[in-house]
């Protein structure tokens, strides 16, 4: 099954990163939320992948948030899914926070698909507010 999903990314600490064709991009310390969608023949386990690089268990990096996420100082705090939904470009600008321009919307016409968020709790609940349900691990 798949869909779209929502990835609530913790960030301790401000962080730069060097981001592949996007270049350089500092992090203020705090929470960040990056949609996606997942429709390809594996689904929702491209989410599973997602946790791995940020626990430290994949290397390789094939989209923009995979930087983030493989940074060593990154967590991935929640993911929340949207079955059988198309919902990435919405979702990017109905959330609440702030867009990281270019980030992960190199394949639409959107501003960003990673946002500043005022904090981790109000992307998880707006997000399940949509519609979407919390992934298990």
């Amino acid at each position: 099954m798949g869909g779209t999903y929502v990835l609530v990314i913790d960030v301790p600490e401000p962080i730069e990163i060097d981001v592949g064709a996007l270049g350089t991009h500092e992090f203020e310390a705090g929470a960040y939320a990056y949609v996606g969608t997942a429709f390809g023949p594996g689904g929702f386990a491209r989410v599973d992948r997602h946790r791995e690089l940020a626990r430290g268990e994949r290397d390789v990096r094939h989209w923009h948030v995979d930087y983030l996420l493989g940074h060593p100082e990154t967590g991935l705090e929640t993911a929340i899914t949207f079955p059988d939904a198309d919902r990435e470009c919405e979702l990017a600008d109905r959330l609440p926070g702030d867009r990281i321009t270019g980030f992960g919307a190199s394949d639409c016409d959107c501003p960003a698909h990673l946002l500043a968020a005022p904090d981790a709790e109000a992307v998880r609940e707006a997000a399940t507010a949509d519609g979407g349900r919390l992934a298990d691990e």
